[in-house]
């Protein structure tokens, strides 16, 4: 793991949504203008104590990436590369495939349309790879991001469908690639973070489930990737700022008043749920219904809605609504 300017590493991080609307034919394409103003609406957002988000990440989960084609993809991370270079904070993508060989040419394409950092997933295969094969498949992605200029986030998400997982001992082994500036672990068992901490005490871990930031950050996080400080940036910003000071009653107070919404990061459609969520914040719940996903059923929307104000509320009595 290589030491470079890691500042963005101990801040939280925006997956941002891909907003959709209809074309003239009635079907759905991108928002490019709306995608990139939410983008900026959170990158502008400061913490009480005046830090900012570190990077953005787009096309990720939230962001539709198992809907989009290749070219909408790549189209979507352009425009969104002026954004990241007019707030001065990486772009972050994810990426997966089959085979070494296909991660390695995915992360070539991701680098010409401004791509940073690559967040890559185990590959999508039926049977779960040996730690020999796991690890041979990020050696190669590591080697094609440092041929192309960028680096990389081994993605570990054992908790979600259809992922393996990435065993502690391979995760440390990968750790000592150049290419690999941190690792994102993404599971509500945040003991996780703290064995791989014990066995290499400068790992950069980043969380990526939003109700167990805080609990990620006392196990040793150095920052993290939210979805639901896309929606309330400020408040996420802020707790990250409590967590970096060690203020841990202020931090898990604002973790308890985005608790309601943050649940929903956890769960199997935390896309569709946090989207729907963001549609809310701006005035705009059928552009949050838009979604190349599952269509929410009228119980989920209200479900939906009803964590939203009640976060919205808990959120502005702490002074923290944007």
């Amino acid at each position: 793991m290589e030491e470079t300017s890691i500042d963005w590493l101990y801040t939280v991080m925006p997956a941002v949504f891909t907003w959709l609307k209809e074309s003239e034919s009635g079907a759905l394409e991108i928002d490019f203008d709306e995608t990139k103003r939410q983008a900026e609406y959170v990158l502008k957002a400061q913490g009480k104590g005046g830090s900012r988000m570190g990077g953005l990440v787009a096309s990720g989960t939230l962001g539709e990436n198992s809907y989009l084609s290749n070219e909408q993809r790549l189209s979507l991370l352009e425009s969104l590369s002026k954004v990241a270079k007019k707030y001065n904070v990486p772009l972050i993508s994810g990426a997966s495939a089959e085979t070494k060989e296909e991660i390695a040419i995915i992360i070539e394409g991701l680098a010409k349309v401004g791509v940073d950092t690559v967040m890559v997933m185990p590959p999508k295969t039926k049977e779960a790879p040996c730690d020999e094969d796991m690890y041979a498949y990020y050696a190669l992605a590591a080697t094609a991001a440092k041929k192309a200029g960028v680096t990389i986030l081994p993605y570990n998400n054992p908790d979600a469908a259809g992922y393996h997982a990435i065993s502690t001992n391979t995760l440390i082994k990968l750790a000592a690639l150049p290419e690999i500036v941190a690792l994102k672990i993404s599971t509500i068992d945040v003991s996780i973070i703290e064995t791989l901490l014990l066995v290499d005490k400068d790992l950069k871990i980043l969380a990526g489930v939003d109700n167990v930031t805080v609990y990620a950050g006392l196990a040793g996080a150095c920052g993290g990737i939210t979805g639901v400080g896309t929606i309330f940036p400020k408040a996420s910003i802020t707790m990250q700022e409590y967590v970096l000071k060690g203020e841990w009653d202020q931090a898990l107070k604002v973790s308890q008043a985005m608790n309601s919404i943050s649940y929903l990061d956890g769960q199997p459609l935390l896309m569709e749920y946090l989207k729907f969520a963001m549609g809310l914040h701006h005035n705009d719940a059928d552009g949050g219904l838009r979604t190349l996903g599952k269509k929410l059923t009228p119980e989920q929307i209200e479900d939906v809605r009803a964590r939203y104000i009640l976060a919205k509320e808990r959120i502005e009595g702490l002074g923290l609504l944007d």
